[in-house]
């Protein structure tokens, strides 16, 4: 065997590949994308661009890629490889769990960087650190560099700031559509795309079989009469729709692009103020849930399906539920269903029972084999792994953090110790969501399962890679026959051939225009502008708007932390919550606005309301008098100054401005109202206990409902504080301490 030859690459450890040379060397001319089929070594190509930049270049090198689990994977394969890695501080991984102070002090000596990109964002956003001295960025899994992906703003910041920019980017699945692809180029300033397919000379002595299988899965009768119910309700919707005027298409033509062409149809006519559009607006709600309890019929089974029946009759039955799901909770079609769902007391749909037989049979063929089953929705992900361990198979589930309903998420630190246990051969099996389709490296996984087919060629390639990347492998998808499955089954395979020839014809050089953010001269006097102004302070959760980047853009110094209320804190008064126009309205209608604004007032001697883009009165169906008393109370009733702003620039716009005036009071004294409100004795309790650090008004109103009274929130103990909903460990040891602090 060859070996790759570097002085920064440990020697005889890294396979010399003719291809990954190749790529490696294209790639140090330009920006380049590298298109590579999963399991052909993107990062080992990463690798040797890195190591030739570090060499001739120096400085720093950042690697980016969407999920922690990846950025942990790629940093233990340069900490084998690189010779810089043998120094652990040489190598570090950022992430949201480390103190903004402590990434900034371990950024001037790291040489290598891994990161996820929101976290770099964040730090860049507030100054944190530049990418001045980075020579070279990799951007892993760059398919997700378009709209508002953190991707974009990182890669225009790198290039217009960093004295010798390259980046690198890698994908196994760019896209099927030219436009994506292109968009993505013109984001990463991609002048190269670099691809290799399986069939090519130098690829193929590399490539493992990979035995593809579909196994066609009857629909029992019992779902097959729901469909039918389920379509029956989708035509008498879909005629409606004629007869209020759109041009709406027949069920069997009911395709993502036919609804968001209808959905534009009713948008028109709403803008236009046309009554028929807020009735086709709920009727288009209605749609949208029959479809999706079509798919849930035929890809699911009876259990999700009467999962879904159930919740949408409790919506529609409770008090503040859509008109939508009222409808179908009254339709008679719809209650004689819910009745049949009642009746299925086992899983009529028998995907369960073939996943547990390939599982079985594969192990007891192969017992050190390794099996990722893919499904799409999370409770399906439950039911697999228990039905597998009343089988006796040892599963664990691989989900996103976020936790729905009752389905707990994993955190970041979770999903690595599963991955590691399934590497280290604890488990055998492992049932993931689309969280674990990219790029996660298990070299001894020898099958996937798809529980259903998925219509993305993006998805289908990734979940395909996970297997045959160090020996033959194996796919399973299991397709419902007759329904949707086999569409989407088609559509996923055809849209691959697609993308293939599609980056087949892209291969080589290409000419990207230039789009990227404005040059340093601009930015200059964009700074000598807006002057010295006082810091805003950004709420985490708002930094993948495009505000903040504009305000970062416009010189603004930002700090980033979670607020207890409101998206942005300007000096000492100010704290302004932004909403989207349809968002206020959804919030009225849906949520509980008036807490939030409350919550706001509590919070700030001078608090602003933002409301962005579009006009209120056009977003639903609700009697423009009320939104105007909803207005009319916020301003007067709970003192918030309400201003509208055009979009995200004009918002940025406008949140300069008054950090600008802030800055300009100097030391004013701060003008008290004449008649200071009165309080009950309950908001003074909630006042006392939300002036506890990251608290707020809402957590103050869930302590004191949960322990009653002042004296027993701050005398009670950590657990008992964090067992009460929404508070948490962090925020439990933080009243703890502080309560019992001695003071000085």
């Amino acid at each position: 065997m060859d070996w790759i030859a570097h002085p920064l690459i440990s020697p005889e450890s890294l396979e010399s590949r003719a291809y990954q040379l190749s790529i490696a060397m294209r790639a140090l001319d330009g920006n380049t994308m590298v298109v590579l089929p999963t399991g052909l070594g993107k990062t080992a190509v990463a690798l040797l661009v890195a190591a030739s930049r570090l060499y001739n270049e120096g400085g720093k090198v950042m690697m980016l890629a969407p999920t922690k689990p990846l950025v942990e994977q790629h940093y233990r394969f340069f900490r084998k490889y690189l010779v810089t890695g043998t120094d652990e501080s040489s190598c570090r991984i950022f992430t949201g769990e480390s103190p903004p102070d402590e990434r900034r002090r371990e950024f001037s000596g790291a040489t290598v960087i891994f990161a996820t990109p929101q976290v770099i964002k964040n730090d860049l956003l507030s100054g944190a650190y530049t990418l001045d001295d980075v020579s070279l960025l990799i951007v892993d899994e760059c398919h997700r560099a378009v709209g508002n992906y953190a991707y974009v703003f990182i890669a225009g910041r790198y290039l217009d700031s960093a004295r010798s920019p390259l980046i690198l980017a890698m994908t196994a699945s760019p896209g099927g559509k030219q436009e994506k692809v292109q968009e993505v180029c013109r984001n990463l300033g991609i002048g190269v795309i670099e691809t290799r397919s399986e069939h090519d000379a130098d690829v193929a002595p590399y490539i493992h079989e990979r035995e593809i299988e579909v196994i066609e899965v009857p629909l029992p009768p019992p779902l097959k009469s729901a469909v039918d119910d389920l379509n029956e309700l989708l035509d008498r919707r879909l005629a409606r729709f004629s007869e209020l005027g759109y041009a709406a298409p027949r069920r069997q033509e009911l395709s993502m692009k036919s609804l968001q062409f209808l959905n534009a149809q009713i948008q028109e006519r709403i803008h236009e103020r046309d009554p028929a559009g807020y009735a086709a607006a709920s009727l288009y709600a209605e749609v949208m849930k029959l479809r999706h309890a079509v798919s849930l019929a035929e890809s699911q089974g009876s259990r999700v399906l009467a999962g879904y029946v159930n919740r949408l009759f409790s919506e529609g039955t409770a008090g503040g539920g859509s008109k939508a799901a009222g409808r179908l909770a009254r339709d008679p079609v719809f209650l004689g269903l819910l009745e049949r769902c009642k009746s299925w007391t086992d899983e009529l749909l028998p995907k369960m029972e073939i996943v547990a037989r390939v599982t079985e049979r594969q192990l007891l063929e192969s017992p050190e084999s390794r099996i990722i089953i893919f499904a799409s929705f999370r409770d399906m992900v439950q039911q697999i792994v228990d039905f597998l361990g009343s089988r006796g198979i040892p599963a664990e589930r691989f989900v996103g953090q976020a936790t729905k309903d009752t389905e707990r998420g994993l955190s970041q630190k979770k999903q690595i110790e599963a991955l590691d246990r399934f590497r280290a051969g604890a488990f055998r099996v492992l049932v993931a969501t689309s969280v674990g389709e990219e790029g996660l490296d298990v070299p001894s996984t020898d099958m996937v399962i798809f529980y259903e087919a998925v219509p993305s060629e993006i998805r289908s390639i990734q979940r395909k890679g996970r297997t045959g990347r160090s020996g033959s492998g194996r796919v399973v998808v299991l397709v419902t026959k007759g329904t949707s499955d086999e569409t989407y089954r088609f559509v996923s395979l055809a849209r691959e051939k697609a993308m293939a020839s599609g980056i087949r014809r892209f291969g080589g050089r290409m000419e990207i225009d230039p789009a990227g953010p404005a040059p340093r001269e601009l930015q200059k006097k964009i700074e000598e502008f807006t002057g010295d102004l006082p810091e805003i302070v950004v709420d985490d959760r708002e930094t993948s708007s495009p505000v903040v980047e504009r305000l970062s853009g416009l010189g603004v110094r930002i700090s980033i932390r979670r607020l207890g209320s409101g998206d942005y804190a300007i000096g000492e008064r100010v704290l302004v919550e932004r909403k989207r126009a349809r968002d206020f309205v959804d919030t009225l209608v849906e949520r509980d606005l008036f807490g939030q604004m409350r919550d706001l007032a509590s919070q700030a001697l001078r608090p602003v309301l933002i409301i962005e883009g579009g006009d209120l009165y056009t977003q639903r169906d609700i009697q423009q008098n009320a939104l105007r008393g909803t207005l009319s109370a916020i301003a007067i009733d709970l003192g918030i100054a309400v201003f509208f702003t055009r979009d995200e620039e004009d918002t940025a716009q406008l949140l300069a401005v008054i950090a600008r005036r802030e800055k300009n009071r100097g030391d004013r004294p701060v003008r008290l109202p004449l008649h200071k409100a009165a309080r009950s004795t309950g908001e003074e309790m909630e006042l006392v206990i939300a002036s506890f650090p990251e608290i707020g008004a809402k957590n103050a109103r869930v302590l004191l409902s949960a322990l009653g009274s002042i004296r027993a929130v701050v005398t009670a103990s950590e657990e008992e504080l964090a067992g009460v909903r929404g508070i948490g460990e962090k925020k439990a040891r933080r009243i703890a301490e502080l309560s019992r602090k001695e003071y000085s």
